[in-house]
């Protein structure tokens, strides 16, 4: 697809501030269950209004786990295995290191990767063929969480690992009037998150942890052809009126989950682990 400036403004979104995720060990219990979330902003909850609560949060609510949350906005699959890790402790622990740390203690019930977009939508987003780019991009993704999986399966060989996708935020350039040609981005976005989830999840499946297609609980996958009547747009395809529900992409360029995008991942992640 063609270079355009709200793709660039994407990509820095997404790159944007390493500020620390966030730690809910708020909970004074030294017997309580703890939840490890990996991953990037939609782990920690960045926003285009700041940090704010992320699905890691309303999942350790719900589970009533003690979240520890590592997670860093702007991570690529491999800065999971070579960046310091975000959070409470100022250590230089990769989020990996710090994940089979907490995984030693055998007090974690539950890990969370959510890692990939940032892999897939930097280099693609701009890249004169995007499906070439996703499939090149795919194989360095399962390369990097093949040995971040390896190194969690050492520590702790049976705990439960949930990994993650991404709503198709390229479906909201549909109605975003900074792209000329937002109906045949929004189009080609289909195939590209198809198969570049479909390898990541096989990927999981090799470790034995559970995959959550975010991009198909979304609505992603559906025939653009399928209308619905939204109150902004008028009449759209009906996978395009969830995304712009649950991201901010269509009125804003923001690739970020909404507090329904948070709530309906964090709804995903606990139907998985149950």
């Amino acid at each position: 697809m063609p270079r355009l400036p709200l793709l660039a403004a994407l990509v820095l979104a997404l790159a944007a501030c390493t500020s620390p995720g966030v730690d809910s060990a708020g909970v004074e219990n030294a017997h309580q269950r703890t939840y490890v979330s990996i991953g990037d902003s939609y782990a920690t909850g960045y926003g285009p209004e700041g940090t704010g609560a992320s699905f890691a949060q309303i999942v350790a609510e719900r589970q009533g786990l003690k979240l520890v949350n590592v997670a860093c906005n702007g991570a690529t699959s491999a800065d999971l295995l070579s960046q310091p890790a975000c959070g409470p402790e100022d250590d230089s622990r990769t989020q990996v290191d710090a994940t089979v740390d907490a995984l030693r203690t055998g007090n974690v019930d539950l890990v969370t990767v959510v890692i990939g977009s940032n892999d897939l939508l930097e280099p693609c987003a701009v890249a004169e063929n995007p499906a070439e780019c996703a499939a090149a991009a795919a194989g360095d993704t399962k390369v990097n969480i093949s040995a971040m999986l390896t190194k969690l399966r050492e520590a702790a060989p049976h705990v439960q690992i949930v990994g993650l996708s991404y709503p198709d935020v390229f479906l909201g350039a549909w109605v975003n009037r900074e792209f000329p040609n937002g109906e045949d981005v929004a189009r080609t976005s289909v195939t590209l998150y198809e198969d570049f989830n479909s390898q990541i999840a096989a990927e999981y499946a090799r470790f034995g942890a559970r995959y959550v297609d975010v991009t198909r609980t979304t609505g992603g996958y559906r025939t653009l052809t399928d209308l619905t009547e939204d109150a902004r747009y008028g009449q759209i395809p009906a996978s395009v009126a969830e995304v712009c529900t649950l991201t901010y992409y269509c009125d804003r360029g923001d690739v970020h989950p909404t507090p329904a995008g948070h709530q309906a991942i964090a709804d995903a992640v606990i139907a998985a682990s149950r």
